[in-house]
């Protein structure tokens, strides 16, 4: 819609809005599949019938969509696209561009890669016990996390060209809002590895073996600090232990150089925070961490 209402055709904005739009229907169009495939989206579990949690998780969702798309519609806006009289190419397309066209291609490849290598899985219908560590997810525990992550700078760096150019005519406010919307990868970042990203799926994967493990074999995995399996890995706990220990949270990394890294190193430089490790069980009454 900024695109159209700009009525600035020139390749930085055409190509800007051509990518948050593919962006959007292979969103939506994966949500949609996942829905119909399963019958509901079981985040809205806890909350569907709750009005005002239900109504906050939209507001939500609605202010992350905007804010994401700052670069864009700050891009299309008349303050930058029409600074220059609606002529196109102030800079010209050049490395800058280039490198943003490239991170975000690569991110979109690497989610949509990583999604279809997750559902040919479950199609398989692999064991309860199975861990999914084949293909993008043998290097990274949730890559489609780190491919986000990637859309959304490549798509601020495209974006920002005429802010770093004098030829662009751009008023000190308006490039200075080209600067601010750095907010845009950023709070993705945030709410993927803070919020409703990895926190939530960690927790669900890891109480889910924990599960598995007490119905395995009758008996819970004690005591509440359960440290990394060295030998054997048995029982469906001590290869999430492992898998754990071997595979990086976020960033792809071959296991084999990811595994004997320093625990602090996989929790400050490698973003595998603390948090990642503790889960309550089931009923709510012990914590587990993992270390």
């Amino acid at each position: 819609m900024t695109f159209l209402l700009g009525q600035t055709f020139c390749a930085r904005n055409i190509l800007a809005s051509t990518f948050v739009m593919v962006w959007a229907i292979r969103l939506a169009g994966f949500l949609l599949f996942r829905v119909l495939k399963r019958g509901s989206d079981t985040r809205f579990d806890d909350i569907r019938h709750h009005f005002w949690k239900f109504f906050g998780f939209w507001i939500g969702q609605i202010l992350w969509v905007w804010v994401v798309s700052l670069p864009l519609t700050i891009l299309n806006s008349p303050a930058v696209s029409g600074a220059s009289g609606g002529v196109c190419n102030r800079p010209s397309f050049g490395g800058r561009d280039i490198a943003g066209v490239v991170i975000f291609c690569l991110g979109w490849s690497l989610e949509f890669l990583a999604d279809l290598q997750k559902y040919l899985w479950k199609a398989s219908k692999p064991p309860a016990d199975a861990i999914m560590n084949t293909g993008l997810w043998k290097w990274s525990r949730h890559p489609p996390y780190f491919a986000e992550i990637l859309c959304w700078w490549g798509i601020w760096v495209l974006c920002l060209s005429p802010a770093t150019s004098s030829e662009s005519g751009l008023t000190p406010s308006a490039r200075a809002a080209q600067y601010a919307s750095i907010v845009s990868p950023l709070f993705t970042m945030l709410i993927i590895l803070f919020a409703s990203g990895i926190p939530p799926a960690e927790r669900s994967q890891a109480r889910k073996f924990y599960i598995l493990n007490s119905a395995e074999n009758g008996t819970t995995p004690t005591p509440s600090i359960v440290r990394n399996a060295t030998c054997n890995h048995q029982t469906p706990w001590e290869r999430y232990k492992y898998y754990l220990s071997s595979t990086s949270v976020l960033f792809p990394i071959p296991p084999v150089l990811y595994r004997p890294l320093p625990l602090l190193v996989k929790s400050t430089a490698l973003l595998d925070f603390p948090m990642y490790r503790r889960f309550e069980t089931e009923d709510g009454e012990q914590e587990v961490i993992l270390v």
